[in-house]
């Protein structure tokens, strides 16, 4: 039995779920969130908790399981609390401004870089070289995050770039020079 499947998705106060066919829509404080589940794997609600349960030991149902929990619960924390991922920008002159919802990036390229997000997505900035970027779904705002880091990741040599909230970058040794060659 999978560890994180066979646990229930407890459902705060506050939350409605509607499950039709494996399509789940979570409404609550935040917003709503749906999506269409995979039709292998049993979904149900008892007791203020979502179990989620598998047909068969198969490897398709076992990895869908743990999978499907886990989608679920995201949901739930997504129209309650919401979720954010932090970006640093490190660079002489880099910086990122908000101008209405778009973010405008300085990045060291011959023009500023222009982001509008998604409905839904929200980007903030506390300071220059610092980017925030909330939302309820945890899958889109990881891949706007992921989308502004790609503008300059990071390079191993001087440590400039986009860099998410935290992350380490592995710095390389620069060039030994041309000495003892001849």
């Amino acid at each position: 039995m999978s560890r994180i499947g066979k646990m229930p998705v407890a459902i705060p106060s506050g939350v409605e779920i509607q499950i039709e066919n494996n399509f789940v829509q979570v409404k609550g404080p935040k917003g709503t969130l749906s999506r269409q589940l995979h039709q292998e794997v049993n979904i149900e609600v008892k007791d203020q908790e979502i179990l989620v349960t598998r047909p068969s030991d198969a490897p398709l149902h076992r990895s869908l399981h743990g999978l499907t929990r886990v989608l679920l619960s995201n949901m739930v924390e997504g129209v309650t609390k919401g979720f954010d991922k932090g970006l640093e920008l490190v660079g002489v002159g880099y910086r990122a401004a908000k101008q209405g919802n778009k973010l405008v990036l300085t990045v060291g390229k011959s023009h500023p870089v222009e982001l509008t997000p998604y409905a839904g997505l929200e980007f903030d900035v506390p300071a220059p070289n610092r980017i925030v970027v909330s939302g309820l779904d945890k899958e889109l705002v990881g891949a706007w995050a992921a989308i502004i880091r790609s503008q300059r990741k990071p390079e191993p040599y001087k440590g400039k770039g986009i860099r998410y909230a935290g992350e380490v970058i592995r710095r390389k040794a620069g060039k030994a020079g041309a000495k003892g060659k001849k």
